[in-house]
């Protein structure tokens, strides 16, 4: 074995041993294993950087006066993804963030700070119920009345489910899923747009969590879904370590810069900048890797990508059909959902388990990412039909 590959502290070089031999099998939860970023970090080795303290402060499109700040690329990587997403360059503001989580924070941060701004009231949250955890976690941390929104059989936010709970008196901050954590349900949003439509002196605020499918779909002919124009969202979160392959937890959060713009001014003299966003400290290597990516892989290499994902997601499904497997998905969904297996397979893929009694009771599901070829997703569905 390479020396380098030694620490000399034997569990934790079992462990870096154990994760490397598990990437293969890491099939059910949406972590891209298939990692591009090898040149990254020797290029990052041989300049120094890991002996360095690198630290994006304060809004990235601030000038920063230290060279110790990676915000001008950061700036470059908002530049290239806003477009993709329908904002018009110039007139949205941005952050590579921590997570998707970290950009759902902001989201719903400036989205409530804007209703008030527009309306001095509280707004209320709706989201669905098969949405994203952290939404409601969110939600809780900033105090908001919460309207959860039923959900249909296959995790969609139902229109008239949103038109009984809504209450048009009072601003509305609304959550859509583009990509909901089990099923992959995508909500309507034209649907639930025309809702909201018949209240027109309700100011809304639409908030899009797009954390996986918002990596993929830009890069297919359904890119309209993702399209602030199109849409009619003022901010969508995107996670990094996903589709993108960041390595790290990561995101990207964009909104318009109307709404930037109507946010509480917080002028930092430690920074000597007006702090609207919440982040101030944020990894400075993490755009680096996003321009790295942007550098080598780019449009065409993202849009490959985005059709093997969803050639091989219906690649599994006709193996599962098959072996008369019962499986579900849903439209555009890299997301497979079925009945829970054996134990043996649960633990050989790591996948993660959820329960509706619609669909028969326990379930798990498969998320199918560039590292899921179709050589590995056989011998999954091997495994499963083995272990039955």
């Amino acid at each position: 074995m390479d020396d380098k590959r030694i620490s000399g502290f034997p569990e934790l070089d079992a462990w870096a041993q154990a994760a490397y031999a598990q990437r293969d099998y890491e099939l059910g939860y949406p972590g891209n294993q298939d990692i591009l970023l090898r040149g990254f970090y020797e290029w990052y080795l041989a300049n120094g950087l890991e002996v360095s303290c690198l630290n994006n402060a304060g809004d990235p499109f601030n000038e920063h006066p230290s060279v110790m700040s990676s915000q001008r690329f950061e700036r470059e990587v908002l530049e290239f993804f806003a477009p993709l997403y329908g904002f018009t360059p110039g007139e949205f503001w941005g952050l590579v963030t921590n997570s998707g989580t970290d950009g759902n924070i902001h989201g719903i941060y400036f989205g409530a700070s804007s209703l008030r701004c527009k309306t001095g009231r509280e707004p209320i949250f709706y989201v669905s119920d098969e949405a994203h955890y952290s939404n409601m976690r969110l939600a809780h941390l900033q105090n908001f009345e919460v309207r959860l929104v039923k959900s249909d059989d296959m995790g969609r936010m139902i229109p008239e489910e949103l038109e009984r709970v809504l209450y048009p008196e009072r601003p509305c901050l609304i959550v859509y899923a583009m990509g909901s954590t089990f099923k992959g349900a995508i909500d309507n949003q034209k649907a639930l747009n025309a809702v909201l439509a018949k209240y027109p002196k309700m100011e809304v605020y639409r908030h899009v969590d797009a954390a996986l499918f918002g990596g993929y779909l830009p890069f297919t002919e359904f890119k309209a879904m993702v399209n602030q124009r199109e849409m009619g969202f003022q901010s969508i979160s995107i996670s990094g370590h996903k589709f993108f392959g960041t390595g790290d937890p990561a995101g990207i959060f964009l909104t318009t810069r109307e709404v930037y713009d109507s946010q509480d001014h917080f002028n930092i003299a430690y920074i000597n900048q007006d702090m609207k966003m919440i982040s101030c400290s944020r990894s400075a290597t993490v755009p680096l890797k996003y321009w790295w990516l942007i550098k080598h892989v780019g449009k065409e290499g993202w849009q490959q990508q985005a059709e093997a994902l969803l050639a091989n997601t219906a690649f599994l499904r006709q193996k599962f059909a098959e072996i008369g497997y019962p499986h579900w998905a849903n439209e555009l969904s890299n997301t497979v959902f079925f009945k829970r297996p054996a134990e043996e397979a649960v633990e050989k893929y790591h996948l993660a388990g959820s329960y509706d009694p619609r669909f028969g009771g326990e379930l798990s599901h498969l998320v199918v990412m560039q590292h899921a070829t179709r050589e590995r997703i056989e011998a999954f569905v091997n495994d499963v039909k083995k272990y039955s």
